[in-house]
This record gives C-alpha cells, structure tokens and sequence, in this order.
C-alpha cells in the first residue's frame, strides 16, 4: 500500500475533490468566510479560488500531508491576503487559543480519525463568536442507500485513505459543542454512497 498510498491515492483523491459538482458546493460556502481564517484539510488548495479578499485578512492553512499539498497550482501570492500553511493534524492545531474568526472544513470530516480531538482544537482555536464553515459528505437520509454506505465502508475506507461513507454529519458536529445555525442537505451528482452532502454554518454553544 505504500506506493499506492503515495503516487496513486492524491491524485484519486484529488480528482473526485475538484469534479464540477464538488467545486460548486465549495463556492457556496468558502466566500462567507471572513477575518482570521483557518482552513482544516487544504489538500491541493480547492477552496482557494472561492475565498472572498475584501473579507479575509490572514489564512492559515493545515493538512497532514506536504506531498498533497505540493500538488497545488493555484499561486497564492494572488489571494490578496496573508497566507501560511502547516503540515500538522486537526487534532493538534498550532494555534494559539482564539486565534479564528472562521473555521472551514470541506470534504474532510470523512477521514479524520478522532473527530472529538479534533473538535475540541477547534472550539479551543476558534473565538467565542466565531464560525464554523462546513461541507461535507456523510450518511444517506434513504435507508437503502445507508446500508449500501455501511456495507462498502470498510473496503472504501481502505482504499480511500480513511475515507468514511456513513458519517452523521450534523450529529458529529452537534455532539461536539456547536449549534448549526444554517443547515442544507442533498444529493449532488456523482456517485449516491458518496454522494450526500450537508452545508452550512455553525458556532460554538
């Protein structure tokens, strides 16, 4: 797994992010974000283009993985704000406590190991007034689509880096000390077990 893991899962990955149907949902929730801004999970920076300038001031990028990273083309020096990237995980962000007006995770709920770590860092670098920008895919409202989600799981999850198909979203987000504020939900193109996406804002409770 290891030659696969590092030549031939980016660039899977990073193709299923950046198909039309996923790029539109990013530009519906990456121009709300605003001042200091933290973006978990950049990857090959898809969200980048979608940032509004007139709004944010500085944003700090992370992700576990440099060589995904590297894999980016957008030049950053044209955001028209600061910008840093981090190699480090969600569940210990190099940040100091309430350093974030925004917080955005897009398409990265799905492989984060421990959710409740990582929540936790979030509510601890966010500011009490801050936002939580979300969007991501998870667990199907039909029944039949969510058992097909909770039988594949396992095999998908290995040869997707980690992926989950049948994560409760809104419930991992409740559960962890934020109230959604604005919530949208619904099938987007593409393939139905991975296809379900929830959107919108949350803050801290």
């Amino acid at each position: 797994m290891g030659l696969y893991n590092k030549y031939i899962l980016p660039n899977a990955i990073d193709w299923a992010c950046k198909q039309k149907s996923s790029m539109m949902q990013r530009e519906k929730i990456i121009p709300l974000a605003s001042g200091m801004v933290l973006e978990i999970g950049i990857g090959t920076g898809l969200n980048l283009s979608f940032y509004d300038k007139s709004k944010v001031n500085h944003l700090t990028a992370i992700d576990p993985s440099t060589d995904i990273w590297k894999k980016n083309s957008f030049d950053t020096n044209t955001l028209g704000f600061g910008f840093d990237f981090i190699e480090a995980f969600s569940e210990n962000i190099p940040a100091y406590n309430n350093s974030f007006d925004t917080v955005v995770i897009t398409y990265v709920l799905c492989t984060i190991q421990d959710t409740d770590k990582a929540f936790d860092e979030i509510k601890r670098v966010l500011k009490k007034d801050g936002k939580l920008l979300f969007c991501e895919h998870g667990k199907a409202p039909d029944r039949g689509i969510e058992r097909w989600q909770n039988f594949l799981n396992p095999v998908w999850k290995k040869i997707g880096g980690g992926c989950n198909l049948n994560r409760d979203i809104k419930f991992i987000i409740e559960r962890n000390g934020f109230k959604i504020i604005k919530l949208e939900k619904m099938y987007i193109p593409g393939w139905k077990p991975a296809s379900y996406n929830y959107w919108g804002i949350a803050e801290i409770k």
